[in-house]
């Protein structure tokens, strides 16, 4: 092996460590026999958007289980170190004028977090915690918030197909690995739901698209790294 082949393996390794890490942590979507989780990243983006007019400004928004020890065991296996299925708590810290009294303020956006992780999402949100840092003289200037940022994967294999297929999916990804991950007697699947769908809703569809077309009908889970622009959330796909 050369200086230059050594140089660029290392490279590739540390730019997969660094694309995993942030991915926050591995939330579940839905309940424990729904097989799913999306990372934190891709959700704290679609709630960043959602709740982007007027009011306290965002600073840091972090996503956690609430109670992970009462917690019941997911149905399916889970991707790598991800959360277990349970009620969720997000904890909003923010920037807020004078203009609405805070109390009013904390609560609309508590209220507007629920609605979306609830509406866009499909996370089961038991506390919304908003705890204002800063105090500011004048209304700030909105910050668009970034775009979702996929690493997209061609679909290989009845697995890959048929979850491609699935409406409201984006492109299958490979931030952690291959798109699909066949495991002993189960597989999983990592994707990028189109966000103009609800990504619970999606899941589900590609969870049951999957088992279909893989010979043994083996247990699915979903990975959803990201969630791609798109207008607001339709029905349930087909699928």
């Amino acid at each position: 092996m050369t200086t230059a082949d050594g140089s660029h393996r290392a490279h590739g390794w540390t730019a997969a460590v660094r694309q995993r890490l942030g991915l926050g942590r591995l939330l579940p979507l839905g309940g424990p026999a729904d097989g799913a989780w999306i990372s934190e990243r891709a959700a704290v983006g679609v709630l960043r958007r959602a709740v982007a007019g007027p009011g306290p400004v965002i600073m840091e928004l972090r996503i956690a289980v609430a109670d992970a020890e009462s917690a019941p065991a997911p149905q399916v296996p889970p991707p790598p170190s991800a959360l277990p299925p349970g009620p969720l708590r997000i904890e909003a810290t923010v920037a807020a004028t004078a203009h609405q009294p805070l109390p009013a303020a904390a609560a609309a956006l508590r209220s507007a977090l629920l609605t979306a992780a609830a509406q866009r999402l499909g996370l089961v949100v038991d506390e919304v915690d908003v705890r204002v840092a800063k105090l500011l003289d004048t209304e700030p200037e909105r910050a668009e918030p970034p775009p979702a940022e996929v690493l997209p994967a061609e679909p290989e294999g009845a697995a890959g197909r048929a979850a491609a297929g699935v409406t409201g999916v984006a492109t299958l990804t490979r931030t952690l690995g291959a798109p699909v991950h066949t495991g002993e007697g189960h597989v999983r699947v990592e994707l990028a739901t189109e966000g103009g769908h609800r990504a619970l809703d999606v899941t589900r569809a590609v969870r049951a698209a999957v088992t279909r077309a893989v010979d043994g009908h083996p247990p699915v889970a979903v990975l959803v790294t990201a969630v791609t622009d798109a207008p607001e959330p339709q029905g349930p796909p087909a699928g």
